[in-house]
């Protein structure tokens, strides 16, 4: 039997009436949670080897997701804000033979076309037989190239939840807040396997990720007021109009928080020493789905400011002609079609390990600019100095015809109508003022605004708020052509 489920079907804990999981609908004790995914993980026994998982995030897809490892089955994520033709895209190519439906998800789940299991079961004190082949099939939500399966084994993800706890001193006493979709495999590692593993509390704010996924945050701060986590996982994004909306009010974040990870993408050292000042334990970190999410994380006590920390425990980071490899047991066992990885994975990221062994990752090997003057800029660089406004929720820095920087900005709803209606002199004095540490060739000489709503419909940004590089790029001529007269 798995440590995870080990831990929550034999350890004594889980008899008990202490809350184990909830969500804005929700609780379940420790017991509930046990008997819960008995009881599902019998009755999926029979059912296909790989089985899609559709739902809102909350305590429903947690049973369904630790039900579907019970039963040996790897299951492959599938984010309820999918457009109908993604869905069917990744169901094809993952093979997927069933779906376990949340109750939320149990419409679109039944138009899919193939069998649908509810994430609701008679509950039972006995899990099945362990079986082999448990896993999942995560499709990158990366910012190049079009999405892949990647393979994971649940043995992989197990020696992930074990190294990341350890590393961020999970015990017992936490309390997690997830405002992620779980559709992430950061955040099914992060807040169900590290809490089963310790015997922590988890809160799905179920709302705020719905937002989240939609593209639209809302709702963190009063989430965090409200539950007094001591833990949480965000992104830049979510980061950003947190502390925009305790600025707005003159608030200060919870004194129960002891740790927050951000990852996902670049943090701006500006976001984070205002973050600092509020009262938000910010720990910068470092990962992608290829090696089981995270490679690397600052620590409680240990945190350089500027450095996504060191390596997780078993995980060995070299720099080779300036990029990140890494190699260890959580290094993707391969892509979904693809050949089986063996050794060391090259991550395309740019880095440098500190003589102490923090690293910094400084952008990617596959996006180098070559301005005009002949100098290399990494656009990550110049996106991280703008994204440090908090009017600002994404960006991708990119090369004109004539080699000068310019960049395609999405606004944070305070940043929109600021950005949208001011002169473009304006703006450009603005990016100045973001980039003053910048040498002149690295500045923003031009720009396009693309508000959200568009956004979303161009799809151009992930699940975690990254901006899709490929399709941004095709976006920005286009855009920068229907820019009004007036904004010119």
């Amino acid at each position: 039997m798995s440590d995870i489920l080990q831990a929550m079907h034999c350890g004594s804990r889980y008899r008990s009436a202490a809350v184990a999981m909830a969500d804005d609908h929700a609780v379940l004790t420790r017991s509930e949670l046990m008997t819960r995914v008995a009881g599902l993980a019998q009755v999926l026994t029979d059912r296909p080897q790989t089985l899609g998982l559709l739902g809102g995030n909350g305590t429903e897809w947690a049973v369904a997701q630790l039900a579907a490892w019970a039963a040996g089955k790897t299951v492959v994520p599938l984010p309820t804000f999918f457009s109908r033709a993604q869905l069917e895209h990744v169901l094809k190519d993952a093979g997927v033979g069933h779906i376990i439906a949340t109750a939320d998800a149990a419409g679109l789940a039944a138009t899919l076309g193939i069998g649908v299991t509810p994430a609701l079961a008679p509950a039972t004190d006995t899990l099945p037989e362990a079986s082999e082949g448990a896993g999942v099939i995560v499709y990158t939500s990366g910012s190049t190239g079009r999405p892949k399966g990647v393979r994971l084994g649940l043995e992989q993800i197990e020696r992930q939840a074990r190294a990341l706890a350890a590393a961020i001193e999970a015990r017992p006493g936490d309390s997690h807040l997830s405002v992620l979709p779980l559709t992430l495999l950061l955040e099914t590692i992060t807040a169900i396997c590290v809490p089963v593993l310790v015997g922590a509390r988890t809160h799905f704010a179920s709302a705020v990720a719905e937002s989240v996924g939609a593209g639209r945050p809302s709702g963190l701060r009063k989430a965090f007021e409200t539950r007094r986590p001591t833990t949480s996982v965000l992104v830049p994004q979510l980061l950003s109009g947190w502390i925009a909306e305790l600025e707005a009010g003159g608030k200060r974040a919870p004194d129960s928080l002891r740790f927050v990870a951000v990852g996902g993408a670049g943090v701006p050292e500006v976001l984070a020493a205002r973050a600092w000042v509020l009262g938000i334990p910010v720990h910068e970190g470092y990962g992608l789905t290829e090696c089981c999410s995270v490679v690397a994380v600052n620590r409680p006590g240990r945190r350089r400011a500027g450095t996504v920390g060191e390596p997780l425990p078993g995980l060995d980071i070299v720099i080779d002609q300036g990029e990140v490899v890494v190699r260890g047991p959580t290094v993707m066992q391969g892509y979904l079609h693809g050949a089986r990885v063996t050794g060391p994975w090259r991550t395309g990221d740019l880095g440098s390990l500190t003589p102490d062994g923090f690293l910094v990752v400084t952008g990617r090997k596959d996006t180098l600019i070559v301005a005009g003057s002949g100098r290399n800029i990494s656009p990550e660089w110049v996106e991280a100095m703008v994204k440090s406004d908090p009017g600002v929720d994404a960006c991708i820095a990119l090369a004109d015809s004539t080699q000068q920087i310019g960049v395609l900005l999405i606004p944070s709803a305070i940043g929109e109508r600021w950005l949208m209606e001011s002169p473009r002199a304006h703006v450009l004095l603005w990016l100045e003022r973001l980039c003053i540490d910048a040498p002149a060739y690295a500045v923003p000489k031009d720009f396009v605004v693309c508000p959200p709503g568009q956004a979303k419909r161009l799809s151009l940004l992930t699940a975690n708020g990254r901006i899709v590089r490929d399709a941004a790029a095709r976006a920005y001529p286009a855009l920068k052509l229907a820019r009004s007269p007036a904004a010119a």
